[in-house]
């Protein structure tokens, strides 16, 4: 599953430069999590290091978006692919 953040997020704007696959990014009013780069840190960390930092405990499961262990890691490894494409 890709995780998302819910309107009780106070932009401290720690969550943002701990995204691996820079997922995160300002919204209109809060910071907004891009499901389609969303690897829940899969590939990179044990856990979701956006989760880790948050200090108000704002960022959940999308409940929209079903992702099971393995398709988080043929994301993880598409994305990771494409930036050593754009890097070459």
């Amino acid at each position: 599953m890709a995780l998302r953040i819910t309107e009780e997020c106070i932009n401290c704007d720690v969550c943002e430069p701990q995204c691996p696959n820079d997922a995160i990014s300002m919204g209109e009013s809060i910071y907004i999590i891009n499901p389609d780069a969303c690897t829940e840190c899969v590939g990179h960390h044990d856990e979701p290091q956006c989760k880790v930092v948050c200090p108000v405990d704002c960022i959940e499961l999308h409940p929209e978006w079903k992702e099971g262990q393995e398709a988080l890691m043929a994301k993880y490894h598409k994305l990771t692919e494409a930036k050593v494409s754009k890097a070459i």
